[in-house]
């Protein structure tokens, strides 16, 4: 990733900048003001040599040698920088000034300005040394790279119905009939999709798997995205959560031995024809697939495997028929997906020299639909007809394509982004193939590793962050948004994960089980499976020392042993990123507090801490901290009110009640989440500190039996979302000066109407409100008619209350004149009774699934009860399980599940 010198300088550049105003500099000024000229010197002439370097392998070893001394200067200057922010804090400390320097160690500042003295000295003599050699490869200076512009497309947000896919009904239809029609009643019938990357493998499959006809045909149906390294014990694994539609319902599989866990697959097959899709096939060893087709043995006759791959060979060795080769697009149906992505609704007819040159680019993309739209996703809102011809003429187009590799058209895509969204782009390879990502995690990670960056120095980060996103929807490198559970939710396809693994090859390392060592310069670790790894993980990290990212993605729970605990909290000192969600430890090391650097820490669903250190309150430069899930977390450590830079915050607790003084404290908190706190009884009563919070969500809480009145004080507040707290009543207040955009009430069976005071200052900016099961509910309050920006109500579960929201009855005229208005009258019994008739008629896949613990506040999307029992579709299946998701959140959980399992045990 030499590309991104460029970016590491700005970094530097701008902690420089951030150091030239006001912050102390403790001794180093004349070396940082050196460092300063020297950094712009080079900088100027980066963008060239990024470009040059591809024909030079020793301009490529160049670049890679400033950029390895610009990652310790951005170590250096932060260094500085958590110094300043620590002893801001003590000055703040006022009369705690003695329980703060008690809280704080003291450094000496002599010492600590001689250490950061030598420090940036030797930074200096290290560039120096790298820049005489800059004259040999006759660099020229450019301007300002172009900034990150966020778009707007006229039908196209983050949320919208699935894109239809141009040119493969064909396709989808020779496929559809092979499963249909009668096949060997003895065995297994394997058909394999063969094709490159980005030819649209996945893409079919899920159109096949998902299509009315198949769903009727086959009693069980399972989805499993096939791992590399084919861990046979993994798959399976995968195979019998996806078949007893698993992640939450099923036993831990992950403690069976493997005999047992065999004769699960084979009763939950129970002689079942079943169709299950193997996504991404890799593996040519044929005495594995040998093994997994003896374990599938137990399905009725007509079972079939859709397999997908790139590979002639492997399909060979699993097909029980002639592989079906998925062709290229035609000519034709590739022009109509780039127009599609490229202009606005008819605008090709006014650009007629656009579309000709979007013609020859549609040529050179070799009929791959995810090539062809990627580049007109890059094109998107601009008529400069240059840059069309720039990504038409340029030499990546001659980049040899190597056997499965990442084709041309991606790179070209690719090098279209500014530098900043490049590298947020090649960061997302970090996360596993087939993983479903969300908005707060990935903004917060990239947050964590700064490469959000604001163009005029007002707009939020969180909000750059989102822009980001777009842009890169546009450009296909993410796709398929959905709104889910609180969230955002999206994907990367293959082949994007092919590229942004090429890409970020020099800094990112994904380890698995095939893994034999790391890369001693690798900065960003992540561990999809530790289970899965077979030799010493701590032996592999322990060699490691300039580690700056490290994430363990489990899609369960792991073990995590205290040796590499020790490696990560004591041997990664400048690391910015851990997470550690689903790791079972009992105690979080006091080590914790000496990451300084450190802005994203995730600890979540943990079922088995019981206490955070004190020193986690050390991490003044942490943004983000995760405990949701911890739900044995006794008491949150003292101290948070000293983590100034906390801006995302979910949290777990046993506690009755929140202290004064700490979280409330918190004046760069703009994101609180406070959940699974069986006991909590009373929020903080400082919240009217939280001057930046803009979404508030309480969900879980059943304790809980009033908000506090200076909450009405939280101006910035734009999402509220409450939910599962069941003894809550909102009582009278005072007006509420937040100007709220979503409003989300669900299973708060104590509120009997919404109070006026809680919405009464958002008339104009209210676009979301939704009020589900609060079965006490009767009446909305007046005001509602005057919501000029009210664009959708849900009202489900509420049955007192639908009654008079139908048309011409008494609460109508408050909401008639809301574009979107959902109304079901439903009680929570006839609710559960739905559910179970729908549970009981179907088999549902881990694909559909999709089941997160996470908010209760996104609606539950069911029109009526009768919905839940119609024919079922994919988007019935995945309304079904956002259906139970709701009913968990509303304390159902455990009778449901009782129920739920035995349905299943009784197919």
């Amino acid at each position: 990733m030499t590309e991104f010198t460029f970016n590491v300088a700005e970094k530097v550049l701008e902690k420089l900048g951030s150091l030239a105003h006001g912050e102390i500099s403790y001794g180093a000024g004349d070396e940082l003001e050196k460092l300063n000229r020297t950094m712009r010197i080079v900088k100027a002439v980066l963008m060239d040599a990024e470009e040059k370097q591809s024909n030079s392998q020793e301009l490529r070893l160049w670049l890679q040698q400033l950029k390895d001394v610009f990652y310790d200067a951005e170590d250096v200057l932060d260094q500085l920088q958590v110094e300043n922010l620590r002893r801001q804090i003590v000055n703040r400390g006022r009369l705690w000034r003695r329980m703060v320097l008690r809280f704080f160690s003291t450094s000496n500042p002599l010492i600590f300005s001689a250490i950061i003295g030598r420090k940036v000295k030797k930074i200096n003599e290290r560039i120096d040394a790298i820049v005489a050699d800059k004259a040999k490869f006759q660099l020229v200076e450019r301007g300002e790279e172009r900034r990150t512009r966020f778009r707007e497309r006229e039908t196209h947000s983050f949320v919208h119905s699935p894109n239809i896919v141009i040119g493969r009904n064909e396709d989808k239809e020779k496929i559809i009939q092979f499963l249909l029609q009668p096949n060997d009643e003895h065995s297994i019938a394997v058909l394999p999709i063969v094709g490159i990357g980005g030819m649209g493998k996945t893409t079919l499959a899920k159109l096949v798997y998902n299509d009315e006809r198949v769903v009727n045909h086959f009693q069980s149906r399972m989805w499993v995205h096939v791992s590399r390294d084919f861990d046979m014990r993994l798959l399976v694994e995968k195979i019998v959560n996806s078949a007893t539609g698993g992640d939450g319902f099923g036993e831990d599989y992950g403690k069976m031995e493997m005999d047992e866990l065999q004769e699960v697959l084979r009763e939950s097959l129970g002689d079942k024809k079943f169709l299950l899709v193997l996504d991404d096939l890799w593996n040519e060893n044929r005495a594995k697939w040998d093994e997994l087709k003896d374990f599938l043995s137990g399905g009725a006759g007509g079972s079939v495997i859709l397999g997908t791959t790139r590979s002639n060979p492997v399909a060979s060795m699993v097909g029980t028929m002639p592989a079906y080769n998925l062709p290229g697009l035609p000519h034709d149906e590739c022009l109509a997906l780039f127009v599609k992505y490229a202009f606005q609704k008819e605008q090709e007819k006014q650009y007629p020299n656009l579309l000709k040159i979007g013609e020859e680019i549609v040529n050179k993309c070799g009929g791959v639909p995810l090539a062809v739209r990627t580049l007109a996703g890059q094109l998107f809102s601009t008529t400069d007809e240059q840059k069309w011809l720039l990504i038409k003429d340029t030499e990546l187009w001659k980049t040899e394509q190597k056997g499965n590799d990442i084709l041309p058209a991606l790179r070209v895509s690719y090098e279209q982004l500014p530098s900043d969204l490049k590298r947020c782009f090649a960061y997302c390879s970090l996360f596993p193939k087939n993983y479903e990502l969300n908005d707060f995690e990935l903004i917060q990670f990239w947050m964590a590793h700064g490469l959000l960056r604001s163009s005029n120095g007002c707009s939020q980060l969180e909000d750059i962050g989102f822009g980001y996103l777009k842009e890169l929807e546009y450009g296909c490198f993410l796709q398929d948004f959905k709104e889910q559970y609180g969230s955002l939710q999206f994907e990367m396809l293959d082949g994007m994960q092919d590229l942004a693994l090429s890409v970020a090859q020099d800094e990112c390392s994904v380890v698995t089980a095939s893994s034999q060592q790391i890369d001693k310069n690798v900065l960003h670790l992540t561990i999809p499976d530790p289970n899965s790894i077979h030799q010493d993980l701590s032996t592999l990290l322990q060699g490691l020392d300039r580690v700056r990212t490290v994430f363990i993605h489990s899609a369960k729970d792991v073990t995590i042993s205290s040796s590499i605990l020790e490696i990560c909290l004591s041997k990664y000192k400048y690391m910015r990123a851990l997470n550690l969600s689903r790791s079972q430890f009992e105690e979080l090391p006091k080590k914790i507090g000496k990451l300084k650097h450190l802005r994203y820490l995730d600890l979540s669903w943990n079922h088995r801490i019981k206490r955070l250190p004190n020193s986690i309150c050390k991490l003044q430069n942490l943004q983000t901290l995760l405990l949701g899930g911890c739900d044995e977390i006794e008491e949150l450590p003292r101290g948070m009110r000293y983590m100034e830079s906390l801006g995302f915050l979910w949290l777990a607790t046993r506690q009755t009640f929140l202290p004064r003084d700490e979280i409330g404290c918190l004046k760069s908190l703009w994101f609180l989440w406070i959940s699974t706190c069986e006991n909590l009884k009373l929020l903080f009563e400082d919240m009217e500190n939280l001057s930046a919070l803009r979404s508030l969500y309480i969900s879980t809480c059943p304790s809980l039996t009033s908000l506090p009145p200076n909450m009405m004080h939280l101006t910035a507040l734009q999402d509220l979302h409450i939910s599962g707290c069941e003894n809550l009543n909102f009582g009278e207040q005072a007006s509420c000066e937040f100007r709220l955009r979503k409003l989300v009430l669900c299973f708060l069976a104590a509120v009997e109407e919404l109070p006026e005071w809680l919405i009464k200052g958002s008339a104009e900016t209210l676009k979301n409100l939704n009020l589900e099961f609060c079965p006490a509910l009767v009446e909305l309050p007046a005001c509602l008619q005057n919501f000029s920006a009210l664009q959708e109500i849900w009202i489900l579960g509420c049955p007192l209350l639908a009654e008079k929201c139908e048309p011409d009855c008494d609460d109508w005229y408050k909401i008639a004149a809301i574009p979107k208005i959902i109304v079901d009258n439903v009680d929570i019994k006839t609710a559960q009774a739905s559910v179970l008739d729908f549970c009981s008629s179907l088999l549902f896949s881990s694909h559909d699934l999709n089941y997160h613990f996470t908010s209760l506040t996104v609606p539950v999307r069911v029109a009526s009860t009768a919905c839940m029992r119609a024919v079922a579709t994919s988007e019935l299946q995945d309304m079904g399980f956002r259906y139970l998701t709701e009913l968990d959140y509303g304390c159902f959980l455990q009778d449901l599940r009782d129920q739920y399992v035995d349905v299943v045990e009784e197919q």
